[in-house]
């Protein structure tokens, strides 16, 4: 994407995201405001890390012949709007206006399909696993970011909004570490600030707070 393009969408696309374009995404409902983070755990093959697996996947050309697993998910067209790797890295599929293919079958207090007001962000992990502290890092980072931008008013797991069919990030996430970084910079005014500042705890209660 040109210096030009990027700028054209500073609102869409992070400055510091390097991009690496899914077509899997569309228009959200008209005047939909996007309202929730939702965080996942993804990595190909399963339990893997830093190969191509989920940028392939994201892009449509995962090779189902390059790994058994692979062949059960190739036809798949789905995304998120990040993807922060191990090592902190930053990679944006999906402009933040587009609505990204990442919940799927979903439900948050209520309100079905929450690809249509939600960002997604996947972690490269597995829900056996920990993550590291440039994840963290950029995760906080990239969630300021975005609330400085968007009317957030909560933030949740995969596994929340999709229980039973989903289980990531898994028990191996942090939340209260999430929460601590966040409180410590988010203006107390805001309405993601004032979500984290009312008792929440770091399970999916807290989450699931409004």
């Amino acid at each position: 994407m040109s210096a030009a393009a990027r700028a054209s969408g500073a609102h869409d696309w992070h400055p510091q995201a390097r991009i690496s374009a899914s077509p899997n995404h569309d228009e959200r409902p008209t005047g939909q405001p996007v309202e929730l983070v939702v965080l996942h755990a993804i990595s190909l093959p399963p339990g893997e890390y830093g190969g191509e697996g989920v940028e392939a996947l994201f892009a449509n050309r995962l090779d189902a012949a390059a790994h058994p697993y692979y062949a059960q998910i190739a036809h798949l067209k789905v995304s998120a709007h990040f993807f922060i790797r191990r090592d902190g890295t930053l990679i944006q599929c999906v402009p933040v206006h587009r609505r990204a293919w990442h919940a799927g079958v979903s439900c948050w207090r209520g309100r079905e399909r929450c690809n249509d007001f939600s960002v997604g962000i996947e972690l490269e992990g597995c829900d056996e696993d920990v993550f590291s502290d440039a994840q963290y890092d950029c995760l906080a980072r990239l969630i300021l970011w975005l609330e400085a931008r968007l009317p957030l008013r909560a933030l949740a797991g995969h596994e929340d909004i999709a229980p039973g069919r989903k289980t990531d990030p898994g028990p191996g996430f942090d939340w209260a570490r999430l929460q601590c970084a966040l409180q410590a910079q988010l203006p107390a005014g805001s309405r993601l600030g004032r979500w984290l500042a009312g008792g929440a705890l770091a399970d999916a209660l807290w989450r699931m707070q409004v």
